[in-house]
């Protein structure tokens, strides 16, 4: 007759897994049937191998809709990790017996209608299933806990308890809930909990029926009290189960990180403190211990002082409080207590340093080479082993030097995968797109697996899916400026067929493009990529060539794009000439500067130009050396004459100095024009300009505001700053300071 052993765990705790495993290697059972999709039976095996490093997680997806995918993440400390683990190293037949995933992920797809789909989400009038989605918490509060995480380290990761308890417990609890809120099956939660548990049931019922003796059942708790038997009749489960669609799923194994284990990753089954977790399995020696000594160690490599005689003292206060608390050994909040008062001299930061790489902890698993993937996963496996990249959940700064050949192809694998979407490194500093040295930080997600299998629709390997999407890309732009910014990217990442097809699509694009904000949008990124060719080694004739054109037909449209623009439209604009100015002068070419500067001195000449761009036309002349500053200042004086409306006056003065006040600072001319103005303007008019004057002035530094304070309480209302050489000077006392600074300057003293 089968007997039937029901373990019923936590999904992620060290001392559930310990607790398990030595049910497991004294009951010896014939079969281990673990709560776990059966998908993924063909990839349990790959457990054994020596390169298998926990935590690692299944995933399974549908091959043919990558985006449908769900995880499975195990810890070496996860019970069913080692049940497995116990069963494949003892040669005891090991099995899946959840609902496939074939099905669930199927059911997601179901029309509103379906029981699976319904969009009832309202749980307030039901505690059913708030209950199933923490029923621990109903434990821990029921014996006095404020949540169910301290709860369960307090009853069974520090007194090792086995299993029994928490499966009475969950009976009890169970029963006399489903007693009070019998479950609804038109809910989605419960409808799939009553499939799930129907399956597992039927596998129970395979077992038995092909002569399995002991078989044990190891699932989360609050399953137990269904798998108890007796059963409920076999024909009523296999009702329920009858029609369930499907859809094609595949199976692996992925890198996890604790990081994506914790709870404030969003894991629905994320623990609080999976560094720590780990260390309860690791180190069942001493834990205390050992644990201060890695927090000491950790202080250490921070320049905090941390001596052994610190350890011993936090070792002895964490013990007492402890036992304070009538707790059987020090658990996280006693150890973290004692740390922060003797090892952290009472500051609260350095305890943000030890949850981060310790409690929580920046480990990540690894995979054996022989783990099915698709074949774009296999390609960047072998990129990053040739060039040295290996993936890390922890944030990592890398400086490329382009003129290196390895750290130029690093660079075009970065920007291959944020081609990709795919943003594994992060460019944080270049001083322009083609300099020698390039910045990244590298920080890997295990969530970039999906995404490679997702662009592997667009080929094998990362050269050719980037090549190709970009295809796509190149094809659906709606608008130049979008082509002229994936070139730019396209050359970053060296995808020459790719280059050769979008040169051609852009040439098409760029000749029929009339909108003049689409072309000077277009420039800048081309105009990096002109000035920046050479570190990058890529031929770019064909884009001087369309710069040529987009330079002159701006040139050519740009007067009649600026006309009756109001305010908003016109600060868009001045936006757009600051960008096209600054990507001229990046191309150093004579002839588009030439014509650059003509269309400039032709808009600021125009009588219903927008004062924004008329003030900034005139700036940018000034500081190109186009006009002199007396030219300048004749400028501003037309434009606050009194027949310019006084809030366009005000725009024309935010357009010339917006952003820098030195010009005000160092040209008098043009302080005694702005000056006199500000000074002849009525009462109502100056209190209605004084927001835009603001807002104009606001744009300084605060160290130039202080000078333009200065200068005019220094000076006469009306006429601008009084000359020096108005004061009466001290000739005897200025004499008595020459030979002091023709000391500092390295002059010969003057001669009296």
């Amino acid at each position: 007759m089968s007997t039937l052993h029901l373990f019923g765990i936590r999904h992620h705790g060290p001392g559930s897994a310990r607790s398990l495993r030595q049910s497991l290697e004294h009951l010896k059972p014939d079969l281990i049937l673990v709560e776990g999709p059966p998908d993924t039976a063909g990839v349990i095996g790959q457990m054994v191998n020596p390169d298998m490093q926990p935590p690692v997680a299944i995933l399974i997806y549908a091959p043919d809709q990558p985006q449908q995918a769900v995880y499975y993440p195990f810890a070496v400390f996860s019970p069913e990790w080692q049940a497995l683990d116990y069963g494949l190293h003892q040669q005891i037949p090991v099995q899946w017996m959840d609902l496939p995933q074939t099905h669930q992920l199927a059911l997601r797809q179901q029309p509103s209608e379906s029981p699976e789909a319904d969009s009832g989400d309202d749980l307030s009038s039901d505690a059913l299933p708030e209950i199933r989605h923490d029923p621990l918490f109903w434990l821990a509060q029921a014996a006095g806990y404020s949540d169910s995480e301290r709860w369960w380290e307090r009853m069974v990761e520090q007194r090792s308890e086995t299993t029994d308890l928490i499966v009475e417990a969950m009976t009890a609890l169970r029963s006399a809930v489903e007693q009070d809120h019998p479950p609804d099956l038109k809910h989605p939660r419960n409808y799939r909990e009553a499939l799930r548990e129907a399956y597992m049931r039927q596998t129970i019922r395979k077992a038995k029926k092909a002569g399995h003796k002991k078989i044990a059942i190891v699932c989360g708790a609050w399953h137990t009290p269904a798998l108890a038997e007796p059963f409920p009749p076999a024909k009523q489960d296999t009702a329920l189960l009858k029609g369930l669609p499907k859809l094609k799923v595949t199976a692996t194994w992925i890198p996890w990180t604790y990081e994506r284990l914790a709870d404030r990753s969003g894991y629905g089954a994320g623990i609080a403190s999976p560094g720590w977790y780990h260390h309860l399995w690791t180190a069942s020696n001493q834990p205390t211990v050992r644990w201060l000594t890695h927090v000491a160690r950790l202080l250490r490599q921070a320049d905090i002082d941390a001596s052994s005689a610190s350890v011993i003292e936090s070792v002895r206060l964490a013990n007492s409080l402890a036992a304070l608390r009538d707790c059987p050994t020090p658990g996280l909040p006693e150890l973290n207590e004692a740390a922060q008062t003797v090892l952290c001299f009472g500051e609260e930061l350095p305890l943000q340093l030890i949850h981060e790489q310790l409690i929580i902890s920046d480990r990540m698993g690894q995979v054996p080479d022989d783990t099915p993937m698709v074949p774009l996963q296999v390609d960047l496996q072998r990129w990053q082993k040739k060039l040295r990249l290996k993936p890390q959940v922890t944030s990592k700064e890398l400086a490329l030097d382009l003129r290196k050949p390895n750290d130029l192809l690093r660079s075009h694998l970065l920007h291959r995968l944020n081609l990709l979407g795919i943003p594994w490194g992060r460019s944080t500093y270049s001083r322009g797109k083609g300099t020698f040295k390039e910045a990244w930080t590298l920080e890997w997600q295990p969530e970039f697996e999906i995404a490679l299998i997702e662009a592997g629709q667009w080929g094998n390997t990362i050269e050719a899916a980037t090549t190709a999407y970009t295809y796509d890309l190149a094809e659906n732009a709606a608008h130049l400026p979008e082509l002229t910014e994936l070139l730019d990217k396209v050359l970053l990442a060296d995808l020459a067929e790719a280059i050769t097809k979008l040169m051609t699509r852009l040439q098409a694009e760029a000749a029929v493009a009339s909108d003049v904000v689409h072309l000077m949008s277009a420039l800048p990124p081309l105009a990096q990529i002109l000035r920046y060719r050479d570190v990058r080694q890529t031929d770019t004739k064909v884009v001087a060539h369309v710069v040529d054109g987009l330079v002159t037909r701006i040139c050519i449209g740009l007067p009649g794009a600026c006309a009756s623009l109001d305010d908003e439209a016109a600060a868009m604009m001045d936006k757009q000439i600051m960008a096209t100015h600054s990507a001229i002068n990046l191309l150093q070419n004579q002839d588009h500067q030439q014509m650059w500067w003509m269309v400039l001195k032709q808009l600021v000449n125009r009588e219903s130009l927008h004062g924004l761009l008329g003030g900034r036309c005139c700036r940018l002349l000034l500081d190109g050396g186009q006009f002199e500053p007396s030219r300048a200042a004749q400028q501003l004086g037309l434009a606050l004459s009194l027949a310019t409306e006084p809030t366009q006056a005000a725009a024309w003065i935010e357009g010339f100095l917006k952003g820098s006040g030195l010009l005000l600072l160092h040209d008098q001319d043009i302080w005694q024009v702005l000056d006199q103005w500000v000074c002849e303007l009525a009462p109502d008019t100056f209190v209605t300009l004084l927001p835009l004057l603001r807002r104009t002035f606001s744009t300084f530094p605060a160290a130039e505001r202080r000078q333009m304070g200065e200068r005019v309480t220094q000076g006469t209302v009306g006429t601008g700053l009084q000359s020096w050489e108005s004061e009466v000077l001290d000739c005897d006392r200025a004499e008595k300071v020459l030979p002091l600074v023709a000391q500092l300057l390295g002059m010969s003293a003057p001669k009296s």
